[in-house]
């Protein structure tokens, strides 16, 4: 299989090259036959070509058979009409990838975080209140005079019944649990909307427990209670937002993996940002990137009937563990001095080992 490796800005090659150390090295063990290609995007892609993503790289992905795509500087990329196109919600979109998927746990053995998590946050990802992806044309927000500024969410029906319809269908392989978070009692049409397709796909599964909870009641409770959920589904924002918290507890946001899927096509991307400050210094924590890719890895294994991909990721995911165990083997956000190619390094050999 062919990967397209984007990347990106800040930390984003740093992270990617760790990440990309360790697929090499269970491509070695588990002979996947994996081949990639890069591109540049994002600040690079900007000074060369005038634009964030020129679209013969977003289109050169759809002949390959997924994404590595890295961390963005948004923050520092123009007004789209100027170039700075949002790579993420491109591909969000463009790609039709609806299911944001950010697992958070707790590992006792950092002595950090909040004791038991083992939680997946299911993220709707292509309308919401994001203004850039929630119109056929133009944006969602806009301003009709200098002194005021608005903002359309866009809720439907078929985008929340099939981010619903995944969130069971993981959660009938994990701990049969799927809570919905909303703010219904505010936002009475477009929450009710999300909360009506819930309840009729819960009703598909009558052996996956289902419950609902207002989303800033779902904040605290994910810091009192975190061990209480198994897998929350929410729209896009609340999403974003209930799931960097949730990684936070999990002991620091480098450690959370994230996917953006479809039925058809996968992109592995590290839920956390570019972190500019620290880009070039070696000393970012590389595991949220390398467990987005195993999380990739056996997406495919699931999509393309390959078991060995998902054997590959399951021992990527274990190597991370076995690595974090040891104290010296941990990067600065975990309290740790490891540079972040070492981190990398060390559990590529780890996976190489079979340890």
């Amino acid at each position: 299989m062919r990967l397209h490796v984007l990347p990106a800005d800040g930390i984003g090659p740093e992270i990617t090259t760790a990440a990309i150390g360790v697929l090499e090295a269970a491509d070695g063990r588990f002979g996947l036959g994996l081949a990639y290609e890069y591109d540049e995007v994002g600040l690079a892609s900007l000074a060369k070509h005038g634009t964030t993503l020129i679209e013969d790289v977003f289109q050169k992905s759809r002949t390959l058979d997924g994404v590595i795509l890295g961390t963005q500087s948004h923050m520092d990329y123009p007004h789209p009409s100027k170039g700075g196109r949002n790579i993420s919600a491109a591909y969000r979109v463009g790609y039709d990838l609806f299911a944001n998927v950010r697992p958070a746990r707790t590992r006792a053995f950092l002595g950090k975080g909040a004791p038991g998590m083992d939680l997946v946050i299911m993220r709707e990802a292509t309308e919401g209140f994001y203004s850039d992806r929630n119109m056929h044309a133009g944006t969602g927000e806009f301003m009709p005079s200098p002194d005021m500024a608005m903002a359309v969410r866009k809720i439907t029906a078929h985008a929340s019944e099939r981010i619903v319809r995944r969130a069971f269908t993981v959660a009938a392989k994990r701990r049969q649990k799927v809570t919905a978070a909303h703010k219904a009692n505010c936002f009475h049409l477009s929450c009710g909307l999300f909360l009506r397709e819930a309840r009729k796909v819960a009703a598909e599964f009558p052996d996956v427990a289902y419950d609902e909870v207002i989303v800033d009641a779902m904040a605290a409770l994910l810091v009192r209670q975190p061990e209480k959920y198994d897998v929350i589904v929410t729209t896009n924002l609340f999403a974003d937002i209930l799931s960097d918290l949730a990684s936070e507890l999990s002991g620091s946001l480098g450690l959370a993996g994230s996917t953006n899927e479809s039925d058809l096509f996968c992109c592995a991307q590290a839920q956390h940002g570019s972190a500019p400050d620290i880009a070039g210094r070696n000393i970012a924590n590389p595991t949220s990137m390398i467990l987005s890719v195993a999380m990739l890895c056996d997406w495919l294994g699931t999509k393309h009937g390959r078991p060995e991909y998902s054997k590959a990721a399951a021992a990527m995911e274990q190597a991370v563990d076995r690595v974090l165990t040891d104290p010296r083997s941990r990067t600065l956000d975990l309290g740790g001095d490891m540079t972040c190619d070492a981190f990398g390094k060390a559990v590529a050999e780890t996976v190489a080992a079979g340890n």
